[in-house]
């Protein structure tokens, strides 16, 4: 028997074609799951947190209002919010970090727990803002908020594996530091890559690095660099204590791990480079600035590019003081200066003031005139008084020489004119000297011409 063939028509589809469509399709849904996978866990992590701490008046609500972009001069109280917003241009993502300002008075410091929990530790960064236009307060203030920081994360009683394991994460970032290198123009954002892809070499701690380790990046910002020059002038800073306080700042961070920035609102001094360090930190983005320590009011220096030597070098310089040295005693806060606040006077209306002037003239006695202060020599009528005899003793005097009152010395003015009038009365009164003494009238007329011609 001949065999049947079956005959299939053009259009048909068999049974293996089916499951090929079938296996296309399957391959088409899970290539398109990935890429939404791949994409959603590639996209910028929501609930990160900035904490800021610092005294009041060190403008860390300025600094990071500027860098939110916005004008903010409104101060608050207890724990302010703000957030910033932050774009991935490679990925075209945006996400916002939140930023957790404290109060610069530590009545306010139990508000810490509504700002940062067990939970969202380890997605936090912890900025410590001092003023450099007092920078007899830094090291205080450095030291005071890593306390306050401390004790919260203390109470927090995050299990001993977890912290541990965040710790681990801060050693192993500060040990794996390179250089950056130059980016692409076209992706000034862009993602860094994996830490597994390129393998660094790991270089031991110091002695004094990551000591007080928090288990969250650490940055210290110093706001008010324009002050420097102020310091200069005022306060006759050099670079000697410049470098002196860099030295302490630097050495507080090696213990911490942190960066360290200088920054100024007002001369818009690294305030971008301070917005792009901290996504670098928080979201992972590619930075490519070196540190900068040249300048001694723009430094910049990255957690993990610092150690004991590269400050040593700092040192050198120093003549006046060592590094060991307390901070507080090179370091002084200034006399202050009492300002002295003129007392505004209000004029009394002009009738007034003659009225007073007119009654006070009124109570005071009557003032003597000149004619009641002549010498008691002469007699009412204006002639001599006339002279005792030859020989005999006066109660009242002697000699016309001796009867002249002498200058007070303390005397002056109308004095000065009591003086000439008994001089010239004691000239009167020796023309009238006794007759009988041979060569007198000889002797007064020499006399008066003597006086005339000293007068002349």
């Amino acid at each position: 028997m001949a065999p049947v063939l079956e005959k299939r028509l053009p259009g048909a589809a068999g049974p293996s074609d089916n499951n090929n469509e079938d296996e296309e399709g399957q391959n088409l849904w899970s290539s398109i799951l990935s890429e939404v996978s791949t994409r959603s866990s590639s996209k910028l992590p929501s609930g990160k947190n900035i904490l800021v701490f610092g005294e009041d008046g060190s403008g860390k609500t300025t600094l990071m209002a500027k860098l939110q972009g916005s004008d903010y001069n409104k101060r608050g109280r207890g724990l302010e919010y703000l957030y910033l917003n932050v774009h991935d241009e490679y990925r075209d993502d945006l996400t916002r970090c939140n930023v957790w300002i404290l109060d610069g008075d530590l009545y306010h410091k139990g508000l810490l727990k509504f700002a940062v929990s067990a939970q969202s530790l380890r997605d936090c960064l912890a900025v410590f803002v001092v003023d450099m236009s007092r920078p007899w307060t830094i090291m205080e203030s450095l030291q005071k908020w890593a306390s306050v920081l401390r004790d919260h994360v203390d109470k927090l009683k995050i299990p001993p594996e977890d912290m541990r394991e965040m710790e681990q994460t801060m050693v192993k970032a500060f040990q794996e530091y390179a250089e950056p290198e130059d980016a692409t123009p076209s992706s000034p954002q862009r993602r860094a890559a994996a830490a597994g892809e390129d393998e660094a070499v790991v270089l031991p701690l110091g002695e004094n690095t990551l000591t007080r380790n928090l288990g969250i990046p650490v940055l210290i910002v110093c706001t008010k660099c324009d002050a420097i020059t102020v310091l200069e002038k005022e306060h006759d800073y050099r670079e000697e204590q410049f470098d002196f306080i860099q030295s302490h700042i630097r050495r507080f961070s090696l213990q911490y791990g942190a960066g360290l920035i200088y920054t100024s609102v007002k001369e818009e001094k690294n305030l971008d480079l301070l917005y792009k360090y901290i996504a670098h930190k928080m979201y992972d983005f590619q930075f490519t600035t070196p540190a900068l320590v040249v300048e001694k009011d723009a430094v910049f220096i990255p957690s993990g590019w610092d150690n004991e030597k590269k400050i040593a070098i700092l040192h050198e310089n120093f003549t006046t003081v060592r590094p060991e040295d307390p901070f507080e005693d090179f370091i002084t806060k200034p006399p202050v200066r009492k300002l002295v606040h003129d007392k505004e006077i209000n004029a009394e209306d002009e009738q007034v003031f003659l009225m007073k002037q007119q009654s006070l003239l009124a109570k005071q006695p009557a003032t003597p005139t000149r004619g009641s202060t002549e010498s008691p020599g002469r007699t009412a009528s204006g002639s001599p008084r006339p002279a005792g005899r030859a020989g005999q003793p006066s109660v009242t005097g002697g000699s016309p020489i001796t009867a002249v009152k002498k200058p007070d010395p303390n005397m002056k003015g109308a004095a000065n004119e009591g003086v000439l009038a008994n001089f010239f009365n004691s000239l009167l009164s020796k023309k009238t000297g006794s007759p009988g003494s041979p060569g007198s009238g000889a002797g007064v007329q020499g006399s008066v011409k003597k006086t005339e011609a000293g007068f002349d």
